[in-house]
């Protein structure tokens, strides 16, 4: 199959509100945007970030029908696997299931969106990472459905984006546009056993939504960690990406789900960047109703064990009795036959370290690159046993990138400290303050002592 690459960066002038590829609607407060319609937007002191995407010669524009706020309503839900409705924290993980599972549906369209249209403008950050509307969608999303469940005025959240872009009177395109996505997100709302709202969020509510996300964290109290869009570059190049939610009482995560879209069943595919399995897929499509990628995996402190379940996405309504699964780590306790992961970028960490130290343990497998939180989702699930990061000089760890991934790997079986061997401290607000050098995360004890002890051994040479 022909495919083009395309790596091109179109400027839009301030003054044209909204780009928009095979749709010339105009722009108003009444307007409803298709879901998959992605908008090109400029900003004062951002930059665009140039993406080459490889995408079909062919493709088919379906808008998203009117939202029908009638319908909304409540199917009776029911507990998780293995948790009883008198358990702990069960209401709160069945939430965080079933609102990142939504989360999920919004970011594939929005990546379809992006993929199909070669909508290869990214907004930049301060920090220059990149950041895109289904971040501001999901957070105002999973923000939205927390207040509802658990009371606003009792919630508190700490998320990774603030409103202020969207606020700006530059952003009125793309604000629009996010207060579309969340719309068509909530009123799919029952579909996941919640409840949406009577009507459409406005503009006001959304941004109302994405600025309670203000939370600083600390050692006290209960509070939600959310990454709306972990590996955004992933999220924009059509690879990997994760969605991650956690709860945090008292300075520890009691419970984290973290929604992997793009996540392949076989694991063979994670050597591989996604346009390949794209490609792939559309040679020889998976069966239908096959589970064949995208789940979301979940844990709860102390109870054990890590579970696994598809995209209602994929399968229509969410059933967790019946799609729910167990999953744990890996058993290889030989450095030999271990796999380690590291994060694909490298402006934030130190490939040729982590290389050096996996050789000096005995590794000898190719590491697997791989973006965001499906890294600790790939060793919770037994696809990898080692995950090293040690973070450049200056560089401070956010609670947001691990929370969720922690308590999933030690419920799952695995171990995740700092490399002096301490757990990671949540309980000093939005960053892992303390953490000694860097994070390492294995399927078991054994490795993990092997991994210390490397660390120990080249740390003075490292230049970190």
């Amino acid at each position: 199959m022909a495919a083009l690459i395309l790596p091109t960066l179109l400027i839009v002038s301030p003054r044209s509100r909204t780009h928009h590829s095979h749709s010339q609607s105009k722009v108003g407060p009444n307007l409803r945007i298709p879901f998959p319609t992605t908008f090109q937007h400029q900003h004062r002191g951002r930059r665009f970030l140039p993406l080459a995407s490889a995408y079909p010669l062919s493709f088919s524009f379906h808008p998203h029908p009117p939202l029908d706020f009638s319908l909304i309503g409540r199917p009776p839900a029911s507990p998780l696997v293995g948790m009883g409705e008198d358990d702990k924290y069960a209401k709160e993980m069945d939430v965080a299931v079933r609102v990142v599972q939504m989360a999920c549906s919004l970011c594939q369209r929005v990546q379809d969106g992006l993929l199909q249209r070669n909508h290869d403008q990214i907004k930049s950050k301060d920090d220059d990472s990149p950041v895109t509307a289904a971040d501001w969608g999901v957070q105002a999303t999973v923000s939205w459905v927390l207040s509802e469940c658990f009371g606003s005025q009792s919630i508190s959240i700490v998320a990774e984006e603030d409103d202020q872009t969207l606020s700006s009177k530059d952003s009125t395109a793309l604000l629009e546009y996010v207060v579309s996505i969340v719309n068509s997100c909530l009123v799919e709302a029952p579909k996941y056993g919640l409840r949406g709202p009577e009507k459409e969020l406005g503009t006001e509510e959304v941004l109302e939504a994405i600025r309670k996300c203000n939370s600083p964290g600390g050692p006290k109290g209960k509070f939600w960690v959310l990454d709306p869009v972990d590996g955004t570059l992933g999220f924009v190049r059509g690879d990997q990406y994760a969605i991650a939610l956690a709860l945090v009482e008292d300075g520890e995560v009691v419970l984290g789900a973290l929604g992997c879209p793009n996540y392949p069943m076989k694991k063979e595919w994670l050597n591989y960047h996604q346009r390949y399995y794209r490609l792939m897929s559309k040679l020889s499509p998976p069966l239908p109703g096959s589970w064949h990628k995208g789940c979301v995996i979940f844990a709860r402190k102390g109870s054990g064990q890590a579970w696994m379940q598809p995209l209602v996405h994929d399968f229509g309504q969410l059933d967790q009795q019946n799609f729910a699964r167990v999953i744990g780590v890996s058993s290889i306790s030989d450095p030999a036959c271990a796999t380690f992961c590291e994060p694909v970028e490298k402006a934030n960490s130190s490939h040729s370290f982590t290389a050096g130290l996996a050789h000096s343990v005995g590794v000898r497998k190719q590491p697997l690159r791989v973006y965001s939180m499906v890294k600790y989702a790939a060793i919770a699930r037994g696809d990898a046993e080692i995950f090293m990061k040690f973070a450049r000089a200056g560089y401070k760890e956010k609670i947001w990138d691990h929370a969720a991934g922690v308590v999933i790997i030690q419920e799952a079986g695995g171990v995740v400290t700092d490399a002096g061997g301490r757990p990671l401290d949540f309980s000093k607000g939005i960053y892992l303050e303390g953490l000694d050098r860097g994070i390492i995360a294995c399927s078991g004890a054994l490795l993990h002592e092997k991994i210390i002890q490397a660390v120990d051994a080249s740390w003075d040479s490292s230049n970190l």
